[in-house]
C-alpha cells in the first residue's frame, strides 16, 4: 500500500474529504461544515490526510495556539480513519507527521480531547505515548448546535 501524506489548508481543499470526515460526524452537513472551516481557518486550523490513490483513508485537524501553562502547542482535532483501513498504521503516520510538524514550529506539547467512552480512541493514544493530564469540562448551553 504507497501513501501519502498532505496537508491540507484551504476550504475547497478540506471540502474535498468530507466523505471522511463523515465517518466520524455522520449527520452533518455540507452547509454546517463549510460554516465550521470558515470559522476554524483563521485560527491556524489545518487537516491532515493520508492518501493512496486519490482516496482519503484518514484525516485529522489539527491548530497551534499558546497557554500559558503550556506555551505553543499543537491540538489534534477531527481523528479518523476510514473504517475499512483501520488497524493499518494509518492512525500512527498522522500522529508521527503531527508530532514533526509540531517540532517544527516550537510548541512544547500536543494536545487533544477523546470522549470518555471512546476506550479504542484511549488505547491508540496511549501507545502513541499521550497520557491524560487533566480533565475536560463542557457545560453544555445548547445541544441542538452539536454535530
Amino acid at each position: 500500500m504507497k501513501m501519502t501524506i498532505t496537508e491540507l489548508t484551504t476550504i475547497e481543499e478540506m471540502m474535498a474529504q468530507m466523505e471522511t470526515i463523515k465517518f466520524l460526524y455522520p449527520n452533518i452537513s455540507k452547509e454546517k461544515y463549510r460554516a465550521f472551516l470558515l470559522d476554524m481557518i483563521p485560527h491556524n486550523y489545518t487537516q491532515i490526510g493520508v492518501f493512496e490513490n486519490n482516496i482519503c483513508l484518514g484525516i485529522t485537524g489539527c491548530w497551534s495556539a499558546t497557554k500559558l501553562w503550556t506555551g505553543k502547542y499543537l491540538e489534534i482535532d477531527n481523528f479518523v480513519v476510514h473504517p475499512e483501513y483501520r488497524s493499518k498504521g494509518i492512525g500512527k503516520l498522522m500522529t508521527d507527521y503531527i508530532e514533526q510538524k509540531a517540532l517544527e514550529i516550537g510548541c512544547s506539547s500536543i494536545v487533544l480531547d477523546a470522549f470518555t467512552g471512546n476506550f479504542g480512541a484511549h488505547r491508540f493514544y496511549y501507545n502513541q505515548g499521550y497520557v491524560p493530564r487533566g480533565f475536560h469540562f463542557i457545560k453544555t448551553l445548547d445541544e441542538s448546535k452539536f454535530t
